[in-house]
């Protein structure tokens, strides 16, 4: 545990008992669809004792953080209730924390772990969890993922890229989808700033980074692990890619007709074998505007339902999940298994629950 005891991971909890308090139980199953007992793939989650204890440590600055770091157990239930979620995948954020050292880095994630598996134990068939994985240190990175599946996560979640600016697929992070290919391992990938960009600048002024960028970093992402033919390298990793892969299965003619601009050049039939081995979150790309485009270009059996609460509002959440109930595109069928069908034959340590 890197140090940490039970007892201070506890301390650092206390005050926060409403993380542990037991909720209201899931809706009963509305039928075929599951539109009351969705499995949610993209719920962000700031342990509260782990934020105070990142306070006093003296690594973050409180007052800067976004909205969505204040996380909280009743609220989230209670979005889940009104969403029909029976079932949240929590990532673990920990936004603008600064380590100093490894050692501080190990002290706060074990933290975090153990506060988000009590939450699991807590509230039974209601949460469960992913380890989380930074791509800044890899021998660290490969302790994290190792730390967490041995605590319970059921899969494990990275940014698209380091600090430095070097991409998931990158023969740099070979140690660690190595890590997860011995671990049978989901992993989630997750878009963030652009590199060289920040929250407070974005590149277009006016226009919120989160809003396109983000959907280019999660492209950009997946291309770097086709071009490195990450998936043939470590075929017992499952990639999720968030918000229907970014631009990805819009830009793939684009890509095709490119094969041979890319270094190394693309195999012929490689993006349509990775288009159809990835997995996908519905995080806000799924509506009639963009879902037929989306069924036709990779497997139904690849969808995954996604909020991203409580970075996406509550409203924001309930105007969604009525756009994804009544989509043109979708017959109940395709809705239950990406409401909750899909995510129980890609993650057994959840359907064991």
């Amino acid at each position: 545990m890197g140090g940490v005891s039970r007892r201070s991971v506890l301390t650092w909890a206390a005050g926060g008992v409403g993380v542990l308090v037991r909720g209201g139980s899931a809706a009963a199953s509305a039928g075929g669809e599951h539109r009351d007992r969705r499995i949610d793939f993209h719920h962000h989650c700031t342990p509260p004792g782990w934020l105070r204890w990142a306070e006093s440590q003296g690594i973050l600055d409180r007052a800067a953080l976004p909205w969505w770091a204040e996380w909280d157990a009743g609220a989230a239930l209670s979005a889940m209730d009104g969403a029909g979620i029976e079932t949240a995948v929590l990532s673990v954020a920990m936004p603008a924390a600064r380590y100093r050292d490894g050692h501080q880095y190990r002290e706060g994630l074990t933290i975090a772990y153990h506060e988000v598996r009590d939450l699991v134990d807590s509230h039974p068939g209601r949460f469960a969890f992913l380890s989380r994985v930074r791509l800044d240190d890899v021998d660290l990175e490969v302790w994290s993922a190792r730390t967490g599946a041995e605590m319970g996560a059921v899969g494990c979640q990275a940014f698209t890229h380091g600090r430095s600016g070097t991409y998931v697929g990158d023969p740099l992070f070979d140690p660690v989808l190595a890590e997860l290919d011995a671990l049978r391992s989901v992993l989630v990938l997750h878009p963030t700033d652009l590199p060289g960009s920040t929250p407070d600048q974005a590149v277009v002024p006016g226009i919120p980074g989160y809003v396109c960028d983000y959907a280019l970093d999660t492209t950009r992402a997946a291309l770097n692990l086709v071009v490195h033919g990450t998936l043939d390298r470590f075929p017992n990793v499952t990639v999720v890619l968030p918000h229907g892969g970014g631009f990805l299965p819009y830009v793939a003619d684009r890509v095709t007709l490119n094969a041979g601009h890319f270094d190394p050049p693309l195999p012929p039939g490689r993006l349509d074998d990775y288009l159809h081995r990835f997995h996908y979150d519905t995080a806000a790309p799924m509506s009639w505007h963009s879902t037929p485009t989306l069924l036709s270009s990779v497997r139904p059996t690849h969808l995954h339902f996604g909020s991203d609460w409580p970075v996406m509002s509550t409203g924001q959440l309930a105007h969604a999940t009525a756009a994804f109930n009544a989509d043109p595109a979708l017959d109940a069928r395709l809705r239950g298994g990406i409401n909750r069908n899909n995510a129980l034959r890609l993650l057994p340590g959840l359907a064991a629950r």
